[in-house]
């Protein structure tokens, strides 16, 4: 852990670098994560009152991150939070899978202390670079706020981690959770909270031996789409399953046998949608939710793909847990939908 600066009686945040955008500089064909972590705080300007010490956990593009890394992660927040003297922890990160990042940070985090995730979309060095701004607002957040869970700030604005995901490709406001509204706000110096967010009791730290991650696989639906790809992750050995299904949940009567039929082998299967915005609901049948979460799919609300994978990694991850199915349920906060009867007598009334 590098010190940047140590001033007495100053808030001290901890920012571990793990390379993307925040960190990227260009490699003559184009932009990749190769800056440490020092390298990225140099260009941002200090809140008053806080002092920065430096983590360079790693330096990749988000896209090769993997399941072991964000382990590593999670485990190396906890082990700084475990100094009572650190006020925070800011997390800089590639934005391709900070939300799946974010959200298993989440699922696991029983401290008071913040944890922010931030990046950038452009990259470092760049004129009109957003990554400084955002490192800047990460640290007055993990200095000001408390009991609020892991967050992401990105463009001046608060959001929960569970159910944030990156709406934008380019712009420089990247993350909303597309079913409800932020936490909150930062600008003029200051953090306006909104709102707290719902969060189910935290888990514990995972008992994890190197290299025995269960494989968590993600199939999407569409027209003309059979389950071939799901068996095919089945047949590879993939412990759970994301069925990325169409409109509030809804496949074919084909996916739901596959469904069925991995359940029966032990398989724990979610159920998300490809929309953009509101849960995943029990209202067809002739294969869509109503028969896909009898056939053993656990609905995952408003959560998407992405962080109802990392759902179902947590809930494999849960050793101790009779039900892994309960478990998923709990970690998704379970019933997230109305029942189909409600929702059907409300589009009937």
């Amino acid at each position: 852990m590098e010190r940047v600066q140590t001033p007495e009686q100053q808030r001290r945040i901890v920012v571990i670098s793990t390379g993307g955008t925040i960190a990227s500089r260009w490699q003559g064909t184009g932009f990749a994560a190769d800056a440490s972590g020092r390298d990225v705080m140099a260009t941002a300007a200090l809140p008053e009152g806080i002092s920065v010490e430096v983590v360079d956990l790693f330096s990749v593009n988000s896209p090769r991150l993997t399941s072991t890394q964000q382990l590593t992660l999670l485990r190396t927040v906890h082990d700084v939070l475990a100094d009572p003297d650190v006020a925070g922890v800011v997390v800089a990160h590639g934005t391709d899978t900070l939300e799946e990042s974010a959200f298993l940070l989440d699922l696991y985090h029983h401290d008071p202390r913040p944890v922010v995730l931030t990046g950038a979309q452009r990259p470092m060095g760049t004129e009109d670079g957003d990554g400084p701004n955002n490192l800047y607002d990460a640290l007055l957040t993990a200095a000001s706020v408390r009991g609020l869970g892991v967050l992401v700030v990105f463009d001046g604005k608060v959001h929960a981690a569970r159910g944030t995901v990156k709406t934008q490709t380019l712009a420089l406001d990247a993350f909303a959770d597309p079913s409800g509204p932020r936490l909150g706000n930062v600008g003029f110096g200051k953090v306006t909270v909104l709102r707290h967010a719902e969060r189910p009791e935290p888990l514990g730290l995972p008992d994890v031996t190197p290299g025995a991650l269960p494989r968590v696989d993600m199939v999407m639906h569409h027209v003309d789409a059979d389950p071939l790809l799901l068996n095919a992750a089945v047949q590879a050995g993939a412990q759970g399953i994301v069925l990325i299904a169409t409109g509030a949940g809804n496949a074919t009567p084909e996916f739901v046998d596959a469904v069925a039929a991995a359940v029966e082998r032990g398989v724990l299967v979610a159920l998300t949608t490809r929309v953009a915005a509101g849960p995943v609901t029990e209202i067809y049948t002739h294969g869509g939710a109503v028969d896909l979460v009898a056939g053993g799919a656990v609905p995952t609300g408003t959560l998407r793909a992405g962080q109802a994978r990392i759902a179902v990694l947590a809930a494999l991850l849960d050793t101790e847990a009779d039900s892994r199915n309960e478990v998923l349920r709990r970690l998704l906060g379970q019933p997230a939908g109305e029942p189909a009867g409600a929702v059907l007598a409300g589009l009937s009334a």
